[in-house]
Order: C-alpha cells, then structure tokens, then sequence
C-alpha cells in the first residue's frame, strides 16, 4: 500500500523570496553588513561606558557636592509616581547626610494641569528639606533638555543625578556632554513592567542621547539665566556660618 503523498505548500511569489547572495563576494559583502550593523547597535551604549567611567556611585560613597539634579518621572494623580518617589527619597537622604545643599528637581510642567516640579518639591518639603534649598526647573522635556538647562541657565557646573539604574548612565554621560561634572546615584526600583519597559526604552533612548551629544541641539525652552541655585546656596552658605 503506497503512503499517502504530503501536499504541496504553495511557494511564495518570487519577490517575497529572500535573496540570498550566491557568489563568495557577495557572501562576504552580507557578513560585512551584518557586522558593521552590530558595530553601529553597540556605539551608543560604548560611547555612554566611556564617558561615564566610575562616575557612578551610592548614596554612601557619593563625593560631597553642592548641587543634587532630580530627573522627573512622572506624578499619578498629582503625586509623584513611585519611581519619582524613590529618586526623591534618595535626594532627601543625601540633603540630611549632608552630602548635598540644594536640589534642583527638573521635570515637565507643559500643562497647568501636570506640573512635575512642585509636586516634587512638596514631597521633598515633606521629608525635611527646606523648600529654600529647591529649585525648580518647569522645562525639563527630556534628560538633555534637563542638563543643558542646569549648565546655562541655573549656572550648575558640577552635580550629583539621581535616577533610577537604567537611566543613570545616560543621565551622566549627557549632563557630561553639557559641560556639568557629574556623578550619578542609581536608586534601586522594583522589577515590575515599568522597570522593564524602562530598560527596554534605554536600548533606543542611548541612540538618541549620542546623537544629542554629537549634535548639542538647544532645549525645547532656553531662556535667560535663573539664580535659583546660586541664591539657595548663598543662603546654605549662610546658615551653616550662623
């Protein structure tokens, strides 16, 4: 008895069909394109290695420095998201140790109904800081939109970042770029979704950030210099002389 014969799948048309290269050259033209392809992938986190080196540190271990930038990460219901919370908490600790002086909390306040900063500084008022050691900037889009405006507008030459782990690298390579020496604290964060896709974001967000250090394109919003910081730290200054 014969066995019964297997239907023939239809095939593809002949476009649909990859084409794969048949001549030696062509072989390794492809496996030339496929490394160069890698190379490029990886430049962005390289680059970001690089820059950073041992800037990043612990809450413990941070060298003492005047200025802390909080990067915003969102408010639910006009609170800060938990994420933001853990970045504030470790700024707090970091004012009480006495490892900082004054914080510039910077985030998104594009809407009158979503305002990042002040629902960071009230947190922060909550937790001890003095609300004349904040200092808010109302226009920080993005990480490098934040950097460029703590160099030129508040006059931020070195600082301490506070972020999360998967954003701090890139936080300090760019604050770095910006020309504000910096070192990063990365709090710890529960590996929930939102930890996920954060790292996920990372992979193209490092693209982004080498070509905003290639480029140095302007913020969303420049504008004339503020001297929040420079005043919150004359009155630091004074206190501890009392």
């Amino acid at each position: 008895m014969r066995r019964p014969r297997r239907p023939r799948l239809p095939r593809l048309p002949e476009f649909l069909r990859p084409q794969l290269p048949r001549t030696r050259t062509g072989q390794r033209r492809a496996v030339q394109a496929v490394m160069a392809g890698c190379v490029l992938a990886l430049l962005p986190s390289a680059w970001m290695f690089t820059v950073t080196g041992d800037r990043l540190r612990t809450a413990a271990d941070v060298p003492r420095t005047e200025v802390a930038v909080v990067f915003g990460a969102g408010l639910w219901q006009g609170e800060p998201s938990p994420y933001l919370a853990h970045r504030l908490d470790a700024a707090a600790q970091l004012y009480r140790s006495g490892r900082i002086q004054v914080v510039l909390v910077t985030g998104d306040n594009s809407r009158e109904d979503y305002d990042e900063p002040d629902a960071m500084r009230a947190y922060l008022t909550e937790r001890g800081v003095p609300d004349g050691r904040i200092v808010s900037d109302y226009a920080g889009f993005d990480t490098w939109d934040s950097c460029v405006r703590a160099k030129k507008i508040f006059g931020v030459d070195e600082a301490v970042l506070i972020s999360q782990g998967f954003h701090i690298r890139r936080a300090v390579a760019l604050c770095q770029e910006a020309g504000v020496a910096s070192y990063g604290v990365g709090v710890d964060a529960v590996h929930d979704t939102t930890w996920y896709y954060g790292g996920a974001r990372e992979v193209m967000a490092a693209g982004k950030a080498l070509m905003d250090a290639v480029f140095e394109p302007d913020p969303t919003f420049l504008g004339p210099q503020e001297p929040g910081v420079e005043r919150a730290l004359a009155s630091a200054k004074q206190s501890a002389g009392q």
